[in-house]
Formats: C-alpha cells, structure tokens, sequence
C-alpha cells in the first residue's frame, strides 16, 4: 500500500482512538407517563454533528479503495454539517477541501468550514449541488467524495461502534433496555440505513421509523415505492430532507416514515431549549416532534415502552436562522400552533 495512504489512515484512526462515546441522555417530559424518550447527542462530536461518524466512514472508504492520494482535492455536495466534519479530515491528512452547497446555507456552518481550511462553493439550490460537484472535480482532477452514493456502504452496519451498536449498548440497563422504536430523519439516508440494518441483524423487536421534512421526496418515495420522484426545491430543515432519491436511502429496513411539517420542526427546538436548556439543529425537532406522535399514541393505547432518537447537532450553528424569530417568520412560517401542542406536554 502507498506509503502516504497508510500514514493517512493511521492519523485518522488514531483521531477515532482519542474520541470517546457521545452521550445518551434521557429526556424528562413532564405529562409523559409509561414511555421513556432517550437522545443520542452527536452534537459532542469534535465537529459538532452526527456527520462526524459519516465523514471519517467516507475518508477510510475512499482511501481504502485506492481513490485518495496525496496532493488531491476533495469535493463534497453539502448543505453544511457534512462539509464541516470532511473539511476537518481533509485538513488532519493534508487534502485541499471544496464544499459544494446552496447559498443560503447559515453562516456558521460556512465560518466553521472555511475555519478548518475548506472553501465554499455555492449554487442557488440543493438540486445543483451533485452535478456542480461532479463538474468541479473533473475540472480539478479531485475526488468527488459523494456522501449521497457511498453513506450507507462506507458504514459497518454490523457493529464496530457504529451509531446502532452505541445506542443498543447504552440502552442495556434502562427499564425498557430494547427501544421500543428507534425514530430518525434521513439526508443521505445512510444513519437510517445503518439503524434498520444492525436491527434486523442482531433480531432486535424495534421498529424503525424515519421522519422526513416538507419539500423532500423521502416519505413519498416510501409509501409509493417510486425511487424516481423528484422536486424542484429545497428543504427548509438544514441536513436532511432530499429533492430526490438517494442511492443511500434504503427503504426496505424501515418500518414506517412520519412527514413533519417544517414549523413543527423549529417548534419542537424551541420546546427542547425551554425544556432542558439544550439548544439543537432543526433536523433534532423533526426527529423529536415524530418521537413525541408515537410516545403520545403509546400512552393512548397504554402501552410501555423506551423510545430513541438523535440529536443530530448543536443549535449553536443557527442562531441566525431557527432561533432568530424574524427568519423563522420568514422562512418557516408560524410555529405558535405547533407550540401550543407541544404546551401539553408540560
């Protein structure tokens, strides 16, 4: 093997060797009674976000197939949490990084990406992104890293410490230790893919549900089975939601898909902050708003249970967009009907 390929993977296994477990906590809902809610917060992460997991998973994968090597740039499609975390890797083996991504991605995630050496380029739309990239590192004679393609097959699914193996581990001496129902959202959807995969792998009695945001084709895809639907806009959700079907997105190993509409989304953060001070990314309220639908029927229907879900990164990196009421008003809409729903729970 090149010498510089080995040197490369070593310093990122040895990043991987310093980094310790994120944490599950358990969310306290006061009127919530016979159902536990957990959530995995990736937001602890070096680079703030679930996406960490992903973007090493990608470089070893890359690099391991012989299609990294020394001098050459990488490219990302990106919206922003993804780009952050490869820009980082790109910088620990000494690779120039180019992230592709819609212009009104938030400042911080920019200044945060640009902050460990990367360079944003930018398109109007998500829909632009992909061929952008493509065009990009063909001009370049670089890498098009391709989070969309290559999420759900850079992962080991059946363990070594992926995301399932450390939610499933964690959760082995809580009252209800098998959840009941794992809920996530899917960008890539290669968490998703992973989750559905390690289940039914390992026999577990879990359903897993995957929650998706308005303006994306994911749950429509999903209940009509139609991989080739498309639209033309983007998600409002910042990391997840898709204007068309990824290679990624596997849809056989989920259970069953929730749409979340986008106020319930932001609505849902704001709630999470009153309630635990934690401030989270968008894509966490369409995760946790589709965890509270299900803890809500499993109260109906008296039954018990432990339910999980992620936290998928840190709302730090949007207060100047999900915590800045205006742009909310803007962008989003009104949240004070999902708010008032979520009141009840208090």
């Amino acid at each position: 093997m090149n010498d510089w390929v080995t040197t490369a993977i070593n310093i990122i296994e040895a990043d991987f060797q310093r980094s310790a477990d994120t944490h599950l906590f358990k969310l306290e809902v006061p009127k919530l009674s016979g159902v536990d809610i957990y959530l995995k917060d990736e937001s602890t992460h070096p680079t703030g976000s679930l996406k960490h997991r992903l973007a090493r998973s990608l470089f070893l994968y890359a690099l391991c197939n012989g299609k990294l090597k020394e001098g050459m740039t990488v490219i990302e499609a990106s919206s922003g949490s993804t780009a952050v975390s490869e820009a980082y890797f790109a910088r620990m083996i000494g690779l120039p990084f180019v992230a592709v991504m819609p212009r009104k991605t938030a400042k911080t995630k920019i200044a945060q990406i640009e902050r460990y050496g990367g360079r944003c380029h930018f398109v109007e739309s998500a829909p632009q992104m992909h061929d952008e990239a493509v065009r990009m590192a063909e001009e370049v004679g670089g890498y098009f890293m391709d989070q969309f393609m290559y999420a759900e097959r850079a992962t080991d699914w059946r363990g070594n410490n992926n995301i399932a193996e450390s939610i499933f581990r964690q959760m082995e001496r809580e009252p209800h230790p098998v959840p009941e129902t794992v809920v996530m959202s899917a960008g890539t959807g290669g968490t998703s893919a992973t989750l559905g995969r390690y289940i039914l792998y390992k026999g577990y009695k879990t359903r897993l549900v995957v929650v998706d945001p308005e303006n994306s084709v994911f749950y429509e895809s999903f209940m009509s089975g139609d991989r080739t639907v498309t639209r033309s806009c983007s998600s409002c959700i910042e990391g997840i939601g898709r204007p068309k079907v990824e290679h990624s997105f596997q849809p056989d190993v989920i259970d069953a898909m929730i749409r979340v509409p986008d106020p319930s989304s932001v609505a849902t953060i704001l709630w999470l902050e009153q309630l635990t001070g934690r401030r989270a990314g968008a894509s966490t309220g369409t995760n946790l708003w589709g965890v509270l639908q299900l803890a809500e029927e499993m109260q109906k229907n008296g039954r018990q249970g432990s339910l999980v879900t992620l936290m998928c990164d840190s709302g730090e990196r949007y207060l100047d967009t999900y915590y800045n009421a205006d742009w909310v008003a803007e962008n989003i809409g009104d949240v004070q009907p999902s708010l008032d729903r979520l009141a009840a729970w208090e």
